[in-house]
């Protein structure tokens, strides 16, 4: 008898802190279901900050400006962030050499232009090790994720064909695509990252802790069963 499956539309941004948490929370969740309930993951597009220029903008002034914060309750949100992406297991402290960079924040678009190829191309598993790998350049690196090079190292780290990933940055068909993808997200409802949609159409909203998920994945597939 197989397991009874499930699909996850995981729909976030590269620089959402809570959209790589919920997901470090949310596999936890998809370990704990080995043996019981399969889980098929895919990334969608969502832009935090679109219109952010190409310079990027750093991160510190961004938030003061968004919520209204002072320089000392940003570095108090930061540490409280810290706290929490520590906690699921996702440490955002620096990690590379030399002195750190300040944090920024970057345009996404060609980022998610990569992963919707990286999907095509290799498959969900394989847009997810990306999609981690991009987490981790972002938060831990502090590298410019809106910058073609490091996009490219990033992805022929990644096991992908840096010449076929290259093609992926300048076809204007996939940026189309992508756009689409954006603007289905918006009608269907997505303001906000993470949020998990199962099968469709059931909603998970935001970071929960990995029983959470479990729980309510279980619900789900429940639902489907005895529809």
């Amino acid at each position: 008898m197989t397991n009874p499956g499930v699909a996850v539309d995981i729909w976030s941004d590269v620089m959402c802190p809570w959209c790589a948490i919920g997901y470090t929370q949310f596999a936890k969740a998809v370990d704990q279901l080995q043996g019981e309930l399969d889980v098929a993951v895919r990334w969608m597009p969502f832009e935090l900050n679109p219109d952010l220029p190409p310079e990027g903008k750093d991160q510190s002034k961004h938030l003061a400006e968004v919520y209204g914060r002072t320089a000392d309750q940003v570095a108090a949100m930061r540490a409280q962030l810290h706290a929490a992406a520590d906690r699921a297991g996702f440490p955002m402290a620096w990690q590379g050499q030399g002195e750190e960079p300040a944090a920024m924040m970057w345009n996404t678009f060609d980022a998610h232009k990569l992963l919707r190829w990286a999907l095509a191309e290799s498959g969900p598993e394989a847009q997810t090790r990306l999609e981690v790998a991009l987490f981790k350049a972002h938060f831990q690196q502090h590298r410019n994720v809106s910058d073609r090079t490091v996009l490219l190292d990033i992805a022929e780290a990644e096991g992908f064909d840096r010449t076929r990933a290259a093609e992926a940055l300048d076809d204007e068909a996939l940026a189309a695509a992508t756009r689409i993808e954006e603007e289905r997200g918006r009608r269907a409802g997505i303001s906000s990252v993470p949020s998990f949609v199962v099968n469709g159409q059931y909603l998970i909203q935001g970071a929960r802790e990995p029983a959470d998920y479990a729980n309510m994945l279980r619900q789900v597939a429940g639902l489907i069963q005895n529809a």
